[in-house]
């Protein structure tokens, strides 16, 4: 335990070491004192104008994200839940504060954080400007009017905090980060921050790009538009990249993005060109300042490649009578996840370049070989897929996955209560969070344990657009597992059913009694069962390719520049290195070392788990499950009360739950403006008692 305080203590020092360093890279301070006296120091032959950044600004992060991948190893060995506990101080800073269409529901410790960025952009813009205003340089060598050099300095050096946003800006779409992690983050729920980053780098690139236009307008310099230089920064390179992102950033809005998916999808897939001629333009010195956010993405990018190439076993599909199926695959018994984590998957039939991600429903404790994921027919992928599955007969379905990626703490058992509400397909993360109570208390009757606290209460409040969908409650029983449906009595379940669209019970609502369909795939032995990306111990293997990888880079960016750029670059001579080459080098020594240590280490790794597994597909037959298929629903209807003709009145509902219950939490998961609806209660100053968190899975 005084190990690991110890390691928490030397990451946020570095950490914090990091950030300051970014607070301290526009001062006046930095530029005239420190920044010699490192150059002189860290600016070696072997990394010329590299060497001070990739000291500062490179290094810590790498560094952090390693030694970040060996403490979450120790602690997924040593992990208790009676470390749940720990949380309760944060309750106050995760309140919602903010609930607006435009930005969501934003909790108090979200609004600081932002904040923070906010202001450091503020202050980098003020130091930049005041060190470039007190020392002006003439541009060319020619003399300008006062405001057009001020005004050329001020697009400047608003592209330098644009850079700033690009730092970050990577981090949260790195699923299998050890730096979210650290900071309690999912990918899921770090999405919109990648959101908001992007957007505040397209205005600040958009002013820089403008400005410069209107710069060289006024001194009848657009010539320069054209420019590729040599010996500087490419302005054609600079151009072509933001043309590229205007694109990704028109389609990304989210009216856009919703209506018209595939054209945001494809479009924003040109980030690889993007990413290339952003750093041909800033060059060799501002790319070290970004590294890292690029390095560790590519990693996980080049780590969900090669789990993607393998074809998994599929075993059994179930449809529902209201356009939903349920997909069900063989995993290894080693591979863990926790309830709200989600699946990447692709179906070469429908698609072979769409990957769609849906919530897993299983549960790795009472389901140890077998991964659920549950589909809405909302688009035209999951249509065609829904067709091509109840149209015809079909023997192998060729699937493959990324995954699965979630939460690394299950919190919602530290709540003495619970309430779940859902919207329509949002009751999904609710089926695996159940599944993960019945299991809890089955376990703690068997085994009882005082650390082991689950919610006495669970009250799941689920709105419908019509009874068809009740059907969806029947996903709470697995296709394979020992539970019964008596088991949901034993966690004191309540559901509210809420239909919507239909006044009063219809005949149809006997739908919900009879079987699902279930289709049977037959196994083949070129598939395999879904196993995570670097095997039981990845958190170590992943530290193994951070590390080695870098060096590795290192080393190679090293060598060339102290025996290939070094004696062909006299800075401030005659001889100069082609600047965009320099770059080329940079990138091309990334590429090569990421591809390099991650190919060694997945496919050792690979070798070595398939010699423990066996990778022995299991065979699923019919009936193995044929009770299943006849199980008893009646516990799951008696347990539900379905209301007709009308929406559910939380505030009323969990306000009554505020006033008798001390320690309620509130999980919602579903529309946008359910969620805001939820959010606007929980933030009132009445509502004490109630601790809301908000699942979204619609990007």
């Amino acid at each position: 335990m005084e190990d690991s305080a110890v390691v928490r203590m030397v990451m946020l020092l570095v950490f914090v070491g990091w950030l300051m360093m970014w607070v301290m890279l526009p001062t006046e301070t930095y530029k005239f004192s420190w920044k010699p006296t490192l150059a002189n120091r860290l600016d070696s032959t072997y990394f010329r104008e590299q060497g001070t950044n990739l000291v500062l600004f490179s290094f810590p992060i790498m560094f952090l994200a390693s030694l970040g991948c060996i403490y979450l190893h120790f602690q997924k060995k040593s992990r208790s839940e009676s470390n749940l506990t720990r949380r309760r101080w944060l309750d106050v800073w995760k309140r919602p504060l903010i609930v607006t269409n435009l930005l969501g529901i934003v909790s108090v410790m979200e609004l600081v954080f932002a904040a923070m960025f906010i202001a450091l952009l503020g202050w980098s813009l003020y130091n930049y400007l005041h060190v470039s205003f007190a020392y002006p340089h003439m541009h060319h060598g020619v003399v300008q009017k006062e405001w057009l050099t001020k005004f050329r300095s001020v697009s400047l050096r608003v592209g330098y905090i644009g850079n700033i946003t690009w730092a970050f800006l990577f981090f949260p779409v790195t699923r299998g980060s050890s730096i979210l992690r650290l900071v309690g983050l999912t990918s899921e729920s770090s999405v919109r921050y990648h959101i908001w980053l992007g957007h505040l780098s397209m205005v600040l690139f958009t002013a820089h790009s403008v400005g410069f236009i209107i710069y060289w307008a006024f001194t009848h310099e657009m010539a320069l538009m054209l420019e590729w230089s040599r010996t500087y920064i490419s302005n054609v390179a600079g151009e072509i990249a933001f043309v590229l992102a205007l694109i990704m950033w028109v389609t990304s809005i989210t009216r856009v993005r919703r209506k018209m998916f595939e054209l945001f999808f494809y479009t924003h897939q040109t980030y690889v060109l993007y990413v290339f001629f952003y750093i041909i333009h800033v060059g060799v010195a501002y790319f070290c300042l970004i590294l890292p956010g690029i390095f560790l993405f590519l990693i996980d990018r080049y780590l969900r490649f090669l789990q993607s190439r393998i074809n998994v076993r599929l075993i059994a599909a179930r449809l529902l009578p209201c356009d939903t199926l349920e997909l069900n695959f063989s995993k290894i018994a080693g591979l863990e996840y926790h309830p709200a984590s989600f699946l990447f998957v692709n179906v070469p039939l429908i698609s072979k370049l769409q990957w769609h991600s849906y919530t897993v429903t299983s549960n790795a404790n009472t389901e140890p070989e077998m991964l659920s994921i549950v589909i809405k027919c909302q688009g035209t992928w999951s249509h065609k897929l829904y067709q091509e599955l109840s149209g015809s007969a079909i023997e192998r379905l060729q699937v493959s996955v990324e995954g699965p990626y979630g939460p690394t703490s299950q919190h919602f058992l530290s709540y003495e209560n619970l309430v779940l509400i859902s919207g329509g397909s949002g009751i999904t993360p609710f089926i695996s969070i159940i599944r993960e109570l019945t299991f809890r208390k089955t376990r703690q009757e068997q085994q009882p344990d005082k650390n082991h606290k689950i919610p006495t209460s669970v009250l799941l409040i689920c709105v419908f657009k019509n009874s068809a969908e009740l059907s969806m409650l029947d996903l709470l029983i697995p296709l394979t597992s020992t539970s019964t449906p008596s088991d949901l009595s034993q966690i004191n379940l309540q559901i509210h059913a809420y239909i919507t669209r239909e006044v009063e019970q219809p005949q149809t609502l006997e739908n919900i009694k009879k079987p699902l369909q279930t289709i049977w795939f037959k196994p083949n032995v070129s598939d395999s069962p879904v196993s995570p990306q670097l095997g039981p111990d990845s958190w170590l293997w992943l530290c193994a390719i951070i590390s080695s990888s870098f060096i590795m880079f290192l080393i190679l960016l090293g060598f060339v520049t102290r025996y290939h750029i070094y004696p062909k670059d006299d800075i401030g001579g005659d001889k100069v290195y082609n600047y965009t080459f320099k770059t080329l080098w940079d990138m091309f020594f990334v590429c090569v070392s990421v591809f390099l240590a991650t190919s060694f280490m997945y496919l050792w790794q690979k070798k070595e788990n398939d010699k423990k597994e066996g990778m022995k597909v299991q065979n699923f037959e019919v009936g193995e499950v044929g009770e299943i298929e006849r199980f008893d629903r009646q516990s799951v209807v008696e347990t539900t009360e379905v209301h007709f003709g009308h929406r559910p009145d939380l505030k009323r509902m969990l306000m009554e739950k505020n006033k008798k219950e001390a320690d309620v939490g509130v999980l919602v998961s579903g529309p946008g403006k359910l969620r805001r609806e939820v959010a606007k209660i929980c933030s009132s100053k009445m509502a004490k008692n109630l601790h809301m968190e908000s699942m979204s899975f619609n990007w």
